[in-house]
């Protein structure tokens, strides 16, 4: 077991934490300040100790949100953010970019926000392909060094480029889409993973609230929904995507679990190594979420939930083109 995994293990227990993107980033509006904080607040004191934010949410103002809401609290979570990949005020876009000294800046912008003197995990967010993946993870390793980062994780990768930049640095933690309809990360990385005792983070583990039945119309999405493009999501594929979840729904139903809390069991029943990170911006949602912690499911149940939405069952990419360019993970054909 890795440093990082006995710690998400001990401090960060539930080994169920907080997307934090949710709140300022990605599906739609911004929540007011006052609910955000109060969210965050709640998720504290409900019993979530694993947080996670980026530069890149809220064009940083989810990093401000997370440090005003818990800077009291900062010795008792693990507090993980990204760098490498920000809004540029001046072009008005998201631009990736891992040169050292982007990193460090940032790394060291973020500290402020937050309210810290370090960070427990600090991740690549992704992959500069025009700068070595040695040369980004060993301006992180310095930032190890300076006492500035406890541990170094990467985000998006494949199996390749983890082992080519844990050989500059170990790597703490991977940050992957992993849910019972996006399971890329079963191609390579979790074996590439489990290889350096490296800790797999799922995100997106409701597979973007459509596991948890938060998506039966895509139209009425709000207008900035990072959903509306994505090819699952489509008019020509969601139909066929609804179908799937009718026998997931029904195996819920059966158990007695809400269909968020099933997608939750099943991965962690895929290893005490992989650590899920649902977001959401409800309170009520948060908290059915960390419930789904003390469910165990038996493997006759984690068989027949393996049998649904494979991938060659779910219709469409999980990315359009130009956020698939701007990843490095393994894809199905």
């Amino acid at each position: 077991m890795s440093p990082l995994t006995s710690r998400l293990t001990a401090i960060a227990s539930p080994s169920i934490g907080l997307g934090c993107m949710n709140l300022s980033h990605g599906y739609g509006s911004p929540l007011p300040e006052s609910e955000a904080l109060h969210a965050l607040e709640a998720a504290f004191e409900m019993g979530y100790r694993h947080f996670d934010t980026a530069t890149l949410y809220g064009a940083t103002a989810n990093e401000r949100l997370v440090g005003k809401a818990l800077a009291s609290r900062r010795h008792e979570i693990l507090l993980a953010s990204k760098c490498g990949m920000a809004m540029d005020p001046e072009l008005g876009r998201k631009v990736i970019d891992g040169r050292p000294e982007t990193l460090r800046r940032q790394c060291e912008a973020s500290l402020a926000r937050l309210g810290t003197d370090h960070l427990d995990l600090y991740y690549l967010h992704r992959w500069d392909k025009g700068v070595p993946i040695e040369e980004s993870v060993g301006a992180l390793a310095r930032l190890v060094e300076e006492g500035k980062v406890r541990a170094i994780g990467l985000s998006e990768v494949s199996a390749t480029t983890l082992r080519r930049a844990r050989a500059e640095h170990p790597i703490a933690a991977v940050q992957s889409e992993y849910s019972l309809w996006t399971r890329n990360p079963e191609i390579a990385l979790i074996e590439a993973c489990r290889e350096a005792n490296t800790a797999l983070v799922a995100f997106s583990p409701l597979g973007r609230g459509f596991l948890a039945g938060a998506v039966n119309d895509p139209a009425r999405l709000e207008e900035h929904d990072m959903r509306r493009g994505m090819p699952r999501f489509s008019a020509d594929n969601h139909p066929h995507n609804l179908r799937l979840l009718e026998a997931f729904t029904a195996l819920a139903e059966e158990l007695g679990v809400t269909r968020g809390q099933l997608a939750l069991a099943w991965l962690r029943a895929k290893g005490d190594d992989i650590f899920p990170i649902p977001g959401s911006r409800s309170v009520t949602h948060m908290r059915e979420n960390l419930k789904a912690e003390g469910l165990r499911l038996e493997a006759a149940t984690v068989t027949r939930l393996d049998a649904m939405m494979t991938p060659d069952q779910v219709a469409g990419a999980r990315y359009g083109d130009a956020q698939q360019a701007e990843v490095d993970t393994e894809a199905f054909d």
